[in-house]
């Protein structure tokens, strides 16, 4: 809020108005006291451990990693995409035709790649996709990402 409010004040000030009372009383605070003032070492101890906390929210992944379910107990419940790409790629090795599959799960999508060895390319896409659809939905995932389906003809 703090932030905002200065924000706010700085923006005012390029656009050629006056800085705001509350500010040019800080400065001439800030001007006036010694660096070695207890309130001027505090209030930077603040900052730096405001700053460090900042920091350190800014680098760590978060829940990112993790997919959110249905759940009809109102439940949170949470599947990692990893999990999820295991599963999906397991059910894509099981259609007959597919030698290698890669599936790469995020928020938004699926991309299942496929190199196919005996099989029509278009007919094993078809497949692929049928089984990866049921295979998606069968994780029950709250938000079903869309699939993309890549398959390319790999002779030995």
């Amino acid at each position: 809020m703090a932030a905002g409010a200065a924000l706010v004040d700085v923006v005012a000030v390029r656009a050629g108005r006056r800085a705001a009372a509350w500010r040019q009383e800080l400065a001439a605070a800030l001007v006036t006291r010694p660096v070695d003032d207890t309130w001027m070492l505090t209030g930077a101890a603040l900052a730096a451990v405001i700053g460090l906390w900042l920091l350190m929210v800014a680098l760590t992944p978060g829940l990112r990693h993790l997919l959110p379910m249905r759940s009809p107990a109102k439940q949170r419940a949470q599947l990692d995409r990893d999990g999820a790409a295991v599963l999906l790629r397991d059910a894509a090795l099981r259609v007959p035709g597919v030698r290698t599959a890669r599936i790469r799960v995020r928020r938004h999508r699926i991309l299942a790649r496929t190199d196919v060895h005996f099989r029509d390319p278009r007919q094993v896409k078809a497949d692929l996709a049928a089984v990866l659809d049921d295979e998606r939905d069968r994780l029950a995932l709250s938000h079903p990402p869309r699939i993309v389906v890549r398959v390319r003809q790999r002779t030995p």
